[in-house]
């Protein structure tokens, strides 16, 4: 991990977070996963299918033994996987069984796959009680697409799924078993004080420390406001929720301060292998020079976070180079740093490698 050395560059960082590559060497070798068999995920079997994951051999397996399991109702079909047969060398494609033919049944399949697998106790480290989110997390055919939703109940919603973009919802912890692209908000909340008269500025920062009970990542820093994308819930609005909800800040100081920015994109592969493509929305709020800060200032709400301090760049920068972020809060700070021109091709060697590295596709036609 991070903390286990240093100090990191900030192509470390960005390698650190963006560690896993499909079908060529990753920045960051993981010998025991390396030469692991993924197979992709289709939405369903036939050819013109959308590919929406990456499945592990041992997902593979167990989505063989669903099928052994109840042969009479398959949820899933795929070479190796029809007819209950494991075959993980013939595996080449895995998707929904075209009975499962509407949003509303794939996510009810995969919410009563995914809520036994955690009751059977497998994969504690990813789906165990103490992981378990109670989050539901889209899942869209085309991964860049629209985020869309169907509207309506019943039949009118059902009639809508060919032609949206959403394909089904799913456990948010349960995401990184079958390698789907993720989407969240960072927003950074920061001022800048000129200093001096040769166009200097001082930067400083809200960054809050998470708590020591967080599933994952506890105690680790992060960026000033942070959370994922219910299903269902617009970009902006997910943000709006989450700034009242860990940092007390109202509604009506978001909507007239805070600004879209762009987006990262990463691949991460986590400790045990499992498989973690995201996207993360990215929004600034700047305290005004001269306004009152007192109004700006993030106060814990719902216990996610043990406190917030206000640093300056130094100190956030000491932080990232020695692993204390959460890596992809590190990677979103270096995407600020770059905006600001703290970052430019002058004063950083591997300025190109750091800016592609922050907006990847995953490998995506690899799939």
């Amino acid at each position: 991990m991070a903390t286990q050395r240093g100090p990191l560059t900030y192509l470390d960082l960005v390698n650190v977070c963006g560690n896993m590559r499909v079908g060529r060497p990753s920045p960051i070798p993981h010998p025991e996963f390396d030469s692991e068999h993924l197979v992709p995920l289709y939405l369903h079997d036939a050819p013109d299918s959308p590919v929406i994951g990456l499945l592990r051999p041992q997902i593979i397996a167990l989505l063989a033994a669903e099928n052994r399991r109840a042969p009479a109702q398959p949820v899933w079909s795929g070479p190796g996987i029809d007819g209950g047969i494991p075959g993980l060398q013939r595996a080449q494609r895995i998707g929904f069984h075209a009975s499962l033919d509407t949003h509303a049944k794939r996510t009810a399949a995969m919410r009563e796959m995914c809520e036994r697998w955690r009751d059977e106790g497998l994969f504690p480290d990813i789906i165990g009680p103490k992981k378990w989110r109670a989050e539901m997390y889209p899942v869209y055919r085309d991964p860049f697409g629209v985020h869309d939703y169907p509207s309506g109940s019943g039949a009118e919603a059902e009639k809508a799924d060919g032609e949206l973009n959403f394909a089904f919802e799913m456990e948010r912890a349960a995401c990184a078993l079958f390698g789907v692209v993720t989407y969240g908000v960072h927003m950074s909340t920061y001022q800048e004080v000129p200093v001096g008269d040769q166009g200097e500025k001082s930067l400083r920062l809200w960054i809050p420390t998470r708590a020591s009970t967080k599933s994952v990542w506890p105690g680790y820093l992060d960026n000033t406001v942070a959370g994922g994308i219910p299903a269902g819930m617009p970009v902006f609005e997910s943000l709006v929720k989450e700034c009242m909800e860990e940092a007390s800040l109202p509604e009506e100081l978001v909507r007239t301060h805070v600004r879209a920015v762009g987006c990262i994109s990463y691949f991460f592969r986590t400790a045990k292998g499992w498989l973690q493509p995201e996207v993360e929305y990215t929004y600034d709020m700047v305290i005004p020079p001269g306004a009152d800060p007192t109004p700006f200032e993030p106060k814990p709400l719902d216990g996610e976070v043990e406190r917030f301090d206000f640093l300056d760049k130094d100190q956030v920068e000491q932080a990232m180079r020695t692993g204390r972020f959460k890596p992809n809060c590190a990677v979103v700070l270096i995407d600020l740093f770059l905006r600001l021109g703290y970052i430019t091709p002058d004063n950083e060697p591997d300025f190109l490698r750091i800016v592609t590295g922050l907006h990847t596709q995953f490998d995506f036609e690899r799939w």
